[in-house]
């Protein structure tokens, strides 16, 4: 799917899961979205993973979220996904265990669980992606964000999303840009398991080239 806000992710969320029963969740993004109402609103982008939950959609004991940051409205921004089960890792985390920590951290919550990848364009830094509603400087590089997602390679991914772009503050397409490769990348990754050696799952170093 792409987007569109992050409420989109529900009624995906429910398709997949209606076919493959309840997923793992690999979410990268600058915030949890796991509100249980924003503006007095049940479904909104703030709130798609907290329905989700209470929808029997995910399995939070195998879901990650990563690259939390920026400002936080209320104490329970972060506080409220890590009591509905999820393992959240903010940025400053990533910074201190390094990108192939975060990898394997992330392949082993997920472990053989069929998973959905959820990818907010303000996980990457507004400098490299300014065309989004929610932006939060201090955040991941283009080149950061094919890496998180290419670590991902092995897991079996039943849906994914990229969202969050908003054309009207990306005049120059960079985003849109960034949007389109990294959608490519799942998609690649969904492609690369099919293939022989690789539905058993390989290093990430021998399936990337």
């Amino acid at each position: 799917m792409l987007g569109g806000d992050h409420s989109i992710a529900l009624p995906e969320l429910r398709a997949a899961a209606a076919v493959h029963g309840p997923l793992a969740l690999v979410q990268f993004d600058s915030h949890a979205d796991t509100w249980d109402a924003y503006f007095g609103q049940k479904h909104t982008h703030g709130t798609p993973f907290r329905r989700a939950v209470e929808e029997g959609l995910l399995k939070p004991e195998r879901s990650i979220q990563i690259g939390m940051r920026g400002s936080l409205f209320d104490s329970g921004d972060w506080t409220d996904a890590r009591e509905l089960g999820f393992e959240l890792i903010s940025t400053d985390e990533v910074r201190k265990i390094g990108t192939l920590e975060t990898i394997a951290r992330t392949r082993e919550r997920v472990g053989d669980t069929k998973a959905y990848v959820s990818f907010d364009v303000d996980f990457v830094d507004p400098a490299f992606a300014p065309g989004t509603g929610t932006p939060e400087i201090g955040g991941f590089t283009s080149r950061e964000a094919q890496e998180f997602v290419r670590g991902l390679v092995g897991l079996e991914i039943a849906g994914c999303d990229v969202v969050e772009v908003y054309p009207a503050y990306d005049p120059a397409q960079i985003t849109a840009l960034l949007a389109a490769n990294v959608a490519y990348e799942p998609l690649s990754l969904i492609a690369a398991r099919k293939k022989d050696g690789l539905a058993h799952g390989t290093s990430t170093e021998a399936s990337v080239r």
